[in-house]
């Protein structure tokens, strides 16, 4: 008598593989995020080197002067402060963080931008008219600044 096995996989080997691509997936996901924040972050950081440069641009060809704006945020900030390259850098970095947290204020010799970071909500990414383009870890105030802290 011969004896007759089928071929195939058992329910409970289908189970494990099902359940180990399940937890790869979910390690996948997570790094994506991770990576995605930070591709963020990156994008911000690119739009105030935009503005810091196009500011410099701004400042000479408006008889030295940054002109003036009390600290303002959002799109207050992005509607005031230069010219068409810098409302679109600094709308570019108000879109990126996805929280309107983009904040600016300027006297005719000085300025100051920053918008919050996404990957560490409690940084801002800061850029001013002596040329500092850093992450700082204070948010800033409602008073009018002239320069990252």
């Amino acid at each position: 008598m011969k004896n007759v096995r089928a071929r195939g996989f058992t329910l409970i080997e289908l189970l494990v593989v099902i359940a180990i691509i399940g937890i790869l997936s979910a390690v996948v996901l997570a790094s994506l995020n991770t990576a995605r924040s930070k591709g963020n972050d990156a994008a911000i950081q690119s739009d105030l080197a935009t503005v810091q440069t196009q500011m410099e641009i701004y400042y000479g060809d408006n008889s030295n002067s940054y002109g003036s704006l009390t600290w303002a945020t959002g799109a207050g900030c992005t509607a005031a402060l230069g010219d068409s390259t810098v409302q679109t850098a600094l709308a570019g970095a108000d879109s990126d963080n996805g929280s309107g947290s983009v904040g600016c204020a300027a006297t005719p010799q000085s300025y100051v931008v920053a918008a919050q970071l996404v990957a560490n909500t409690n940084s801002y990414w800061c850029v001013d008219s002596t040329g500092k383009a850093e992450s700082v870890a204070a948010a800033f105030p409602a008073s009018a600044i002239s320069a990252c802290p």
